[in-house]
């Protein structure tokens, strides 16, 4: 299991896909608001006037020394909801990133966000 005080020692890094490929550089990681716990990271893609930040689940994610490996395809990563790279994430988009990757998505009783940027 990934624990929130690991976090902040992972930007930065790379982070590629299941077989390795690089897909961008760690920016942010954003946990789950009813468990605390690191849920989703975002990717910096593009050159730098078209810089995006990319939204990666990080279950089943790996830490190495100087790499971030999630368990999703590349491809997949880079179809994903982003945001610029000075944006938030408006909480109306949260949903959509857990269905491109077929994860289920509940606000809280409230209907808090699920999301958080740590």
């Amino acid at each position: 299991m990934i624990h929130a005080a690991d976090v902040r020692e992972w930007r930065d890094l790379a982070v590629v896909d299941t077989e390795t490929h690089k897909i961008g550089v760690l920016e942010a990681v954003y946990v789950d608001t009813t468990t605390d716990e690191p849920a989703m990271a975002t990717v910096r893609t593009g050159p730098p006037a078209r810089r995006r930040l990319m939204f990666v689940p990080l279950d089943d994610a790996i830490v190495g020394p100087d790499y971030l490996k999630v368990a999703y395809a590349k491809a997949l990563v880079k179809t994903a909801p982003s945001i610029g790279t000075d944006d938030v994430l408006p909480a109306e988009d949260e949903a959509a990133i857990f269905k491109h990757y077929g994860l289920p998505y509940e606000t809280g009783t409230a209907g808090e966000r699920r999301l958080a940027r740590r």
